[in-house]
């Protein structure tokens, strides 16, 4: 009896310092979050990309001069865009190409609240999956719960945007020039529908970008919330 009792003291204290052992990995000050408190890190995160990196978006050359995000022409249009610059009008197929980045830069300038409402209501079902997956996983999650949504938002700003800085009158002027050319197939892109999906993808790059900057360097998690959550996945 006395053996047995010994035996199982033995296995009790192998058992506990097998747990104390575990406990001790544990990132200290993670104990207690639960999914919701994960969900706001990550949220957090998204919209520290909204304010560091797709602001950036809205500025002169925001998608223009940024290589990450340029808007170029649609494959329907690239064929215009050669045969401009082969009959010697280069400077109209440059206005063309820098005017849709324009209307992007416009309509992100407006539309950026949008952004921040989609990120303060997308529900994480599952924060912690998320949080352990790869350096975009937010960024990932959040442009397949909303990007139906943003678009239908998105495309109408997109439209005005392009009234408002030319870009339609200046299309016109090219296609209306490209189809009167002998010898071509007449084209009628829906610029609005291409450049508003095009913008969008930019966004979501840029959100992601500062997602995996929180991810990699410590330094870059600037609150308690985002110390405490993100150091969750450096021990994983």
């Amino acid at each position: 009896m006395k053996k047995l009792l010994l035996c199982f003291l033995v296995l009790q204290l192998a058992g506990c310092a097998e747990l104390q052992q575990v406990v001790n990995q544990l990132p200290k000050g993670t104990t207690g979050i639960g999914n919701e408190q994960i969900a706001q890190g990550l949220r957090e995160a998204l919209n520290m990309g909204i304010d560091k990196q797709v602001n950036k978006l809205a500025l002169e050359n925001g998608f223009f001069r940024n290589e990450l995000v340029k808007i170029l022409l649609p494959e329907e249009l690239q064929k215009v865009d050669k045969t401009l610059r082969d009959i010697g009008l280069s400077s109209l197929a440059d206005e063309g190409l820098k005017i849709i980045n324009r209307a992007a830069e416009d309509a992100v300038s407006e539309a950026t609240p949008i952004f921040v409402d989609a990120v303060k209501g997308i529900t994480f079902n599952d924060a912690k999956q998320i949080l352990l997956g790869n350096d975009n996983a937010a960024t990932q999650y959040l442009q397949q719960a909303t990007k139906t949504q943003l678009y239908n938002k998105f495309n109408p700003i997109i439209k005005n945007s392009f009234k408002k800085v030319g870009a339609d009158q200046i299309w016109s002027n090219i296609i209306t020039k490209y189809n009167n050319l002998p010898l071509t197939n007449d084209v009628n892109p829906d610029l609005t529908d291409y450049t508003t999906n095009e913008a969008l993808e930019g966004v979501y790059t840029m959100i992601s970008i500062e997602e995996k900057e929180i991810r990699t360097k410590v330094s870059s998690r600037t609150t308690d919330l985002l110390k405490k959550v993100f150091s969750l996945q450096d021990k994983s």
